[in-house]
């Protein structure tokens, strides 16, 4: 099943969901219809959709904001804009399916701040990143401040934003902006591979996974292991995961990583 969208286009195969940014004769910029069309398509996953896969059509996978739709905005209309960025990307982060997203040639300003929303990152080695816009005069406002120091710390984010300093895929990854490199073309089929084995997951350990365990990363060391205890007590109280430990018991399931 194929649902097609000028700006979006969402492919489902089985348990997996494909969603694609779809303007490359604009390397993918986000403008305020693409921000509302993937909020729609998160809101609206398909009940079989396990997991995400999200990437760019085209050369890049964001080039991040379309600096044509920045107009003279009051400060009342900036702030709702940012508030729409951050509505959309909440549902990425914290929807109801794990998000991989697969990077390749840019991965700019709010293309960052988009690609930080998910949960896994897949590099190709085309990957670069920039937060340009303390070049602009700008600042982001897709929830960047928040997201990407949580991933590279906050002084090599604000070195990113004072210096328009540019990071290749491998740095990106050895400082956390991806968990993978791959060859260029590779990502995709690599994403995928691991879209098949995330989507095996009994549903309530990945929505522990995305929603409890960053959560309790910023709480309190007591507060976190109350936390972990209630979630811990509610995962292994369903169904699904009792059927999967006595499969594991009985010698039904493979071995970790196969």
């Amino acid at each position: 099943m194929v649902t097609a969208a000028p700006l979006l286009t969402l492919d489902v195969q089985g348990a997996v969901g494909h969603v694609r940014l779809n303007r490359p004769a604009k390397r993918n910029a986000l403008n305020d219809a693409l921000i509302a069309e993937l909020h729609a398509a998160f809101v609206n996953l398909p009940d079989a959709v396990n997991v995400i896969v999200l990437s760019g059509e085209g050369e890049h996978f964001s080039a991040g904001l379309d600096l044509s739709e920045l107009t003279e905005r009051s400060v009342a209309d900036g702030l709702m804009h940012s508030r729409a960025w951050h509505a959309a990307f909440e549902q990425i982060q914290f929807g109801r399916v794990p998000v991989i997203a697969v990077l390749h040639g840019a991965v700019i300003g709010g293309g960052l701040e988009l690609a930080s929303a998910a949960h896994i990152r897949v590099a190709e080695r085309s990957a670069y990143y920039a937060l340009p816009e303390g070049q602009r005069g700008l600042f982001v406002g897709g929830g960047g401040s928040a997201r990407i120091p949580r991933l590279i710390g906050v002084a090599r984010m604000t070195d990113m934003m004072l210096t328009g300093r540019v990071i290749d895929a491998d740095e990106g990854e050895r400082i956390g902006l991806s968990q993978y490199v791959v060859d260029v073309g590779q990502g995709l089929a690599f994403a995928m591979e691991l879209a098949a084995k995330v989507a095996l997951n009994a549903p309530l350990s990945n929505f522990a996974v995305m929603h409890a365990l960053p959560r309790i990363a910023e709480q309190g060391q007591a507060a976190g292991l109350l936390t972990e205890s209630l979630m811990a007590a509610i995962a292994q109280a369903d169904d699904a995961a009792k059927g999967r430990m006595r499969e594991f018991l009985d010698g039904k399931s493979g071995k970790v990583g196969k």
